[in-house]
């Protein structure tokens, strides 16, 4: 048993170091230096994320990206467990990401009916032998294939509700059937009408379209176009869709009843993501609001390998919709056992939920 723990902590060492490698672009103190290699890291920078601007809006965004390059070198020279990058939001204002992303998950749920999963205190005090580390993404968790597709990406549209929702349905279904398949998000934009497509939504309600829909399509059957058809269309080929039997709730804010659930399958939680939009690697520790709006899976857990016992984090692995350059290859470490008492970081032990699937 021990060897088996020792040989997943490797493996998940090993895959958080190349995740931060793929994913990280690197500011050195030359690149500051002039405006002439600013624009040159600029220039570089629209093309590692494949962004085209035209001439005048350009010199605009030079102006904020020069402002965000020097921001996150400062901070990236601090002793912090984690770093910043510039990432997708490298030449946009706060107020910018805001407006794009600062609003894409209700928190109004389930009719203010909260129906308690079995993740409740009484559960959690008969169980304490769930594992140290779990990682939903690894082949062979658990002797069970993975349960976590690619990362997606939003792009302009705020439905991360639905990559949220749709995610955790890929898990369990895969942990059910043994057969991992992405799943459309485009169906619950399209179909959920309780929710708003691109314009916001609520995990519940995507859960319950599944239900009352008899199952959801695949990704191919649906794709995903970063928009809204205004009406719900029907896949062309009737390929067998994946089905839940109910949705339930992660006991509020508690982190064992969260820790309990994760480990028996992918759960969606919302987050505060303002402190962490141009995260680039590591272990976010905060600070952070508890302004939930912005809907996530978390797909494992985990604890640094310091060989300093006082210097090792607990941590989350959370899989986000901003696309694979984003983080750690679409993913945040977030620190468990941090934040606000009882609500944790970014309010991440608040609103926890899960689909159910029996079979």
């Amino acid at each position: 048993m021990a060897r088996e723990i020792a040989i997943i902590l490797l493996m998940a060492v090993v895959l958080a170091a190349a995740m931060m490698v793929a994913s990280s672009m690197d500011i050195t103190d030359r690149d500051l230096m002039s405006e002439e290699s600013l624009w040159a890291l600029y220039e570089r920078w629209c093309g590692h994320h494949n962004v085209r601007r035209d001439l005048g809006d350009k010199a605009m965004r030079f102006s904020v990206f020069k402002e965000n390059a020097r921001m996150i070198h400062k901070f990236n020279q601090e002793d912090a467990p984690y770093k910043l990058s510039l990432n997708l939001f490298g030449d946009m204002t706060d107020e910018e990401i805001d407006h794009m992303h600062g609003r894409c998950s209700d928190l109004v749920s389930d009719g203010g009916k909260r129906r308690q999963g079995r993740f409740t205190r009484g559960a959690v005090a008969a169980r304490n032998d769930f594992p140290m580390f779990v990682d939903w993404r690894i082949t062979g968790y658990d002797q069970r294939p993975p349960a976590v597709t690619n990362v997606k990406t939003q792009r302009g549209c705020g439905a991360c509700w639905a990559f949220a929702a749709a995610a955790a349905v890929e898990g369990i279904n895969s942990i059910r059937t043994t057969s991992l398949k992405s799943l459309s998000v485009q169906q619950l934009i399209d179909c959920d009408k309780r929710s708003f497509g691109c314009r916001n939504g609520r995990v519940p309600s995507a859960f319950k379209y599944i239900i009352d829909n008899g199952g959801i399509a695949t990704e191919a059957d649906y794709p995903y176009i970063a928009g809204e058809h205004g009406y719900c269309l029907v896949p062309k080929r009737k390929n067998p869709v994946v089905t839940i039997d109910s949705f339930k709730w992660v006991l509020n804010n508690d982190e064992v009843a969260l820790l309990l659930a994760v480990a028996a399958q992918p759960v969606v939680v919302l987050l505060d993501t303002k402190s962490f939009r141009r995260y680039g690697g590591g272990v976010f520790v905060g600070p952070c609001g508890t302004n939930q709006t912005h809907g996530m899976t978390v797909v494992g857990y985990g604890t640094t390998d310091e060989h300093d016992p006082k210097k090792r984090i607990d941590y989350w692995i959370i899989k986000n919709s901003w696309g694979e350059k984003w983080g750690e290859n679409g993913y945040i470490r977030m620190a468990r056992g941090a934040g606000p008492a009882k609500k944790g970081l970014c309010g991440i032990l608040v609103h926890a939920s899960y689909p159910v699937k029996y079979k």
